[in-house]
């Protein structure tokens, strides 16, 4: 009898798309992600509606752009001690109480909107409160993923995650002004509350998550509370986490042109506002191709070069932005640095969470988020000035140019962090 034909090959192109694995083989992690799917389209529709209402009210950009001021200074400054009290607390609790909080607050500008009460302050306040919601739970939520999937899922989960957060960024604003053209305001703030809902059904079905304290967390063995401080210490020696979060600034400090696109547009390209749409929404479709097409980077294990590559190549395709005066040549090397960026973030996370300790691991969340959050603005403040002292194309290419400085400096520095293996994390 002819021997029976071996089974046939999953097509290579699998291979490319993101790996479902993490949401197949964990209830837990399937629910957490799809949870905060939902959830995080609902914010980034709420975000938009309070910055149309804003400008209904006052009729002021400058007062749509405090909106950011008090979403900022609120996230920064909670960041570090939610990183705290998520390596203190019951990391499920903390999740459940801080997004039950986000939960009122919607409320509060729904009913707020349904009331027609054109307080400005009030907005202002809500989002300052959003802000210090988001900045517990995220820590929160970030450390408990080691715990329900093992060490070799984490970059594919990470993936997920990070397709995710562009996808919400890219769809819920555009459903946001919809719904607000539609229905007003209030049904905005309405469905958030709804989406709301799922995340706190996930968080509701998970296990309890309290941080597994180690004898020489904090250099004292048995403490109780974690404290800012610790958190600070563990980082400043652990050069490869370190590391993470020096290579991510070069790239948001040094080369981020988002604050001259307006400038660019019209400059470069004799282009309008829908010209600014285009290079605003270019990064982030690229970083949703990189998510699609995330297969791959579950088989690398050597992530400090792929963190070295991906922020060089970010700082490649931002230099030759800057040279580029072709419009669709412009938007294709912007979709590569946001594809290059969204890689980063993938390898920069899962280190961070492999390499750390448990009960360290809020509070390294807690500093991810300060860097996350404030290196793009002061790189808008950065490229913005040098713009002014030079022009919007030295800025540019500039940028790029010294983050590809920065980023050889550190590897010729820190030459361990290259070899670093996900088979065998070090901190």
């Amino acid at each position: 009898m002819p021997e029976a034909p071996p089974a046939p090959r999953p097509a290579q192109r699998t291979r490319f798309l993101a790996d479902i694995t993490p949401l197949r083989r964990s209830a837990d992690f399937r629910r957490l992600w799809t949870g905060n799917t939902v959830s995080w389209v609902g914010q980034q529709m709420t975000a938009l509606a309070v910055s149309l209402q804003v400008y209904a009210i006052t009729g002021s950009t400058f007062s749509v752009g405090l909106v950011g001021l008090c979403s900022l200074v609120p996230l920064v400054a909670a960041g570090l001690y939610g990183g705290a009290v998520a390596d203190t607390v019951d990391r499920r609790t903390l999740g459940l109480a801080s997004a039950s909080g986000a939960t009122l607050l919607s409320v509060a500008l729904a009913a707020a909107a349904l009331l027609d009460l054109r307080q400005v302050w009030l907005l202002y306040a809500v989002v300052a409160l959003q802000s210090v919601c988001f900045a517990m739970n995220s820590p929160a939520r970030s450390a408990m993923i080691p715990k329900l999937l093992p060490p070799e899922q984490l970059s594919a989960a990470n993936a997920l995650s990070s397709l995710t957060t562009n996808l919400g960024l890219m769809g819920g604003p555009m459903l946001g002004g919809a719904v607000v053209g539609l229905w007003g305001f209030q049904a905005a703030y309405l469905i958030d509350v709804a989406a709301f809902s799922a995340s706190l059904y996930a968080m509701w079905r998970l296990p309890s998550m309290r941080p597994e304290k180690t004898a020489s967390a904090d250099g004292r063995p048995g403490q109780g509370r974690a404290s800012v401080r610790g958190g600070l210490r563990f980082l400043v020696t652990r050069p490869n986490v370190r590391i993470t979060f020096l290579a991510d600034l070069a790239a948001m400090v040094l080369a981020q042109p988002r604050a001259l696109f307006p400038a660019i547009a019209g400059l470069w390209y004799g282009g309008d506002t829908k010209t600014v749409g285009l290079l605003v929404a270019a990064p982030a479709v690229g970083a949703v191709l990189g998510g699609l097409f995330s297969g791959w980077l579950g088989r690398i294990h050597r992530h400090g070069l792929a963190v070295l590559l991906s922020v060089g190549g970010w700082g490649a395709a931002v230099t030759v932005f800057g040279l580029s005066r072709n419009l669709w040549l412009g938007l294709f090397f912007l979709a590569l640095a946001g594809c290059a960026d969204s890689i980063s973030a993938v390898f920069r996370t899962t280190m961070l969470q492999a390499a750390t300790p448990d009960d360290m691991r809020g509070r390294l969340q807690g500093v991810f988020i300060v860097v996350v959050a404030g290196g793009p603005r002061l790189g808008d403040f950065l490229a913005g000035t040098a713009a002014d002292l030079a022009s919007p194309a030295w800025a540019v290419v500039g940028g790029g140019l010294a983050c590809l400085a920065a980023i050889a400096l550190i590897a010729a520095q820190w030459r361990d962090f290259a070899r670093y293996d996900a088979r065998s994390p070090q901190p």
